[in-house]
């Protein structure tokens, strides 16, 4: 039951209380999240099949697909790390190697990807990424620890998202761009 107090009920105020508590930043950086998934999505929605099949760069062999498949993959993974460091646990089983031969494994595995599947992929878990970061506290963004993909450095939550689960879209964007000349 709604009780009023001046001109907002209860129930009003609690909602109001609540959304004021969320973090900003969080908000933020989920919106961004969901602006480079949106970017990247609407771009590969566009490019034909001879261009879906294309590999990205002469060092990265991968096809457009596949890289686009790629990054919708990759969301929960880096979504858990972030929770590892808002949480305080340092993160040492992350490495360079590490990441090289999960890339090298899914694009074995995920050689043929079609279009609808990728894009269905990159729109659900970019939407869950989106809402695990809005539950991000102010505190659990400041929060750093060790992140052994830079170098042991005692990086914050947000740099983690920033730096992953943020930016990846926009990075694999630009060289697809740059691979299809456009």
């Amino acid at each position: 039951m709604a009780t009023t107090s001046g001109s907002t009920t209860k129930v009003e105020a609690e909602h109001i209380e609540e959304i004021a508590s969320r973090s900003r930043r969080a908000e933020s950086l989920a919106a961004r999240i969901e602006e480079g998934a949106a970017g990247l999505a609407a771009f590969a929605e566009g490019v034909s099949e001879v261009e879906w099949r294309t590999p990205v760069s002469a060092t990265d062999r991968r096809s457009v697909g596949v890289v686009v498949h790629h990054v919708a993959s990759m969301y929960p993974i880096e979504i858990d790390v972030a929770r590892a460091i808002a949480s305080g646990r340092a993160v040492s089983d992350v490495t360079w190697e590490v990441v090289a031969q999960l890339n090298a494994k899914h694009a074995q595995d995920n050689a043929q990807v079609s279009k609808s599947a990728a894009l269905e992929l990159l729109r659900q878990n970019s939407r869950k990424a989106a809402a695990a970061v809005r539950a991000f506290t102010d505190q659990e963004l400041d929060n750093a620890a060790p992140f052994s993909l830079s170098s042991g450095a005692p990086m914050t939550a947000q740099f983690v998202i920033e730096d992953h689960a943020m930016r990846h879209s926009w990075h694999h964007l630009a060289a697809i761009r740059k691979a299809l000349g456009h």
